[in-house]
């Protein structure tokens, strides 16, 4: 009988990054899904995801300028770059610490 190995501690922590990343990664998203059909920011869902992602995106309004804009439908191309900033670095700090020394 063979018995499993237990994953070393670089591969849990890889995987709790890549899995705190992931949900960052959904919660953009749905923050960019609402904003591109004009969520009413009045419903407590719209409301909850947007105040929740807010952190995550405000250091992307300025880059290409940035008008509120809720209940309306718009495209929100600061998302998208957070989104893709959020997923390299998680990326990058779960393969930094599965660098191991030989």
């Amino acid at each position: 009988m063979r018995i499993p190995r237990q994953p070393s501690g670089q591969r849990v922590a890889a995987r709790v990054i890549r899995y705190i990343d992931r949900v960052l990664l959904v919660l953009l998203a749905f923050r960019f899904i609402l904003a591109l059909f004009g969520a009413n920011p009045l419903n407590p869902f719209a409301h909850l995801i947007y105040s929740w992602s807010l952190p995550f995106v405000s250091p992307f309004f300025n880059l290409f300028g940035y008008n509120v804009m809720y209940g309306v439908s718009h495209f929100e191309l600061f998302t998208l770059i957070a989104m893709a900033v959020y997923w390299v670095v998680g990326e990058g700090l779960a393969r930094l610490v599965t660098i191991t020394r030989t």
